[in-house]
């Protein structure tokens, strides 16, 4: 063996699914490798007197095939693959031996050069696995492995598909504004996309970082012609889509909230093209809790409710209860709401919630631009106006509001 460890390893990918594979030792070693063993397909069976709680619960499930006894001479016979990490350097040995003889790659935990195969570190992202070996290095290798997994997952290392890809949109929730709050999955389809349709409240940041070839769209400024403006921003999303291109639809916040994503998604559908949504983090509770501000906290609120105040609650097309709403004793949060945080405010009040409940308004949440104005219900739109407060900005109603981090 020590002639060929003077050589690098050849790398490759064993294909298992269904190949007998044979584990010695049920410790710490196999509780690590058991589970790539199993998602890989193969026939496992584990031979040792004991096994980690958690091996165990493999085995009694059915994942694996459990002989409680040693090592004999012979258990390597039609055996695809070996894993060999008993405590037992004699048996270990042996085993090493009949699997030479049996011509059976094999591992072992206690002899890396008595091994005539090394596992590498490994780690995947979205279909791709990784696999790094550096000899002798283990801590080297896992460290490699996972700058290049995350870089992969965050999509700052840009591995763009050069076989044919399906045609389709991703809806992206790009979190509050702050760059480093966007998903990870969010992240690595910006990556990979052609076409990138974003919205004003969109991390901005991101679309720098952005290969030169992508063409960025301001949704604000699609043309709209004959059709109303979300006509129009769903129209750009399937002619991108049907011309092979890589979509993406950068949305603010989340999709879903107050995002008129499901409507991007109907269109899509009715069109033929298929549609990932990607969520993103509402700033309904990233923006108080990057203010300081908790929507629940024990013995202050057992409840927050989000609303929209982009209609004022005397406009007829408002389906808010506001009645109900004043009655809670919880938080409310207040999305697009400070045109109308004086007529909020007023019909809060009408309705029985209390004028010296604390409010907050937070402006330009989890960005370099944040700043928190506070006020109560009954001075919440003198305030915005004095302080000339702008969109965007979250309103916090309610009494964590004025919990400090201080006990």
């Amino acid at each position: 063996m020590a002639e060929h460890a003077e050589h690098a390893a050849y790398p490759v990918g064993l294909r298992l699914s269904g190949r007998r594979v044979v584990v010695l030792g049920g410790g710490q070693v196999a509780q690590r490798r058991l589970p790539s063993l199993v998602a890989a397909g193969a026939d496992v069976l584990l031979i040792s007197p004991s096994a980690k709680p958690s091996v165990e619960a493999m085995a009694d499930t059915g994942e694996i095939r459990w002989e409680r006894r040693r090592y004999e001479s012979g258990d390597l016979a039609d055996a695809w693959y070996a894993l060999i990490s008993t405590d037992d350097p004699e048996a270990n040995a042996a085993a090493s031996q009949e699997a030479e003889d049996r011509r059976v790659w094999c591992v072992r935990s206690d002899d890396a050069e008595a091994a005539t195969a090394w596992t590498p570190a490994t780690g995947r992202s979205e279909g791709v696995t990784v696999a790094v070996l550096t000899g002798r290095d283990p801590r080297r290798s896992a460290a490699v492995r996972d700058a290049i997994v995350e870089g992969l997952r965050d999509g700052t290392l840009a591995a763009p598909h050069h076989r044919a890809r399906a045609t389709g949109v991703a809806l992206v929730g790009g979190g509050p504004g702050d760059p480093d709050l966007i998903t990870v999955r969010g992240r690595r389809l910006l990556a990979e996309a052609d076409v990138v349709i974003a919205d004003r409240l969109g991390p901005r940041d991101l679309l720098a970082e952005l290969p030169p070839h992508v063409e960025v769209i301001d949704a604000a400024k699609i043309p709209y012609g004959r059709f109303m403006a979300q006509e129009a921003i769903n129209n750009a999303l399937i002619e991108h889509a049907r011309a092979g291109k890589a979509v993406v639809r950068l949305k603010g916040g989340d999709p879903y909230v107050f995002g008129r994503g499901m409507e991007e998604l109907q269109a899509l559908a009715e069109a033929g093209i298929p549609c990932t949504v990607v969520p993103g983090i509402s700033s309904s509770i990233s923006v108080p809790s990057a203010a300081g501000i908790p929507v629940t906290h024990r013995g202050v609120a057992q409840e927050f409710t989000v609303v929209s105040g982009h209609v004022a609650p005397d406009d007829e097309r408002s389906t808010v209860d506001w009645a109900a709403l004043a009655r809670l004793r919880g938080t409310v949060v207040v999305l697009m709401g400070v045109e109308n945080s004086g007529a909020i405010a007023a019909t809060l009040i009408a309705h029985g919630r209390g004028a010296d409940t604390p409010v907050a308004v937070v402006q330009e949440g989890t960005t370099a631009a944040q700043r928190r104005v506070d006020a109560t219900l009954g001075t919440l739109g003198e305030t915005v106006r004095a302080e000339g407060v702008r969109p965007p900005a979250v309103i916090v109603i309610g009494d964590v509001v004025a919990v400090n981090p201080a006990p």
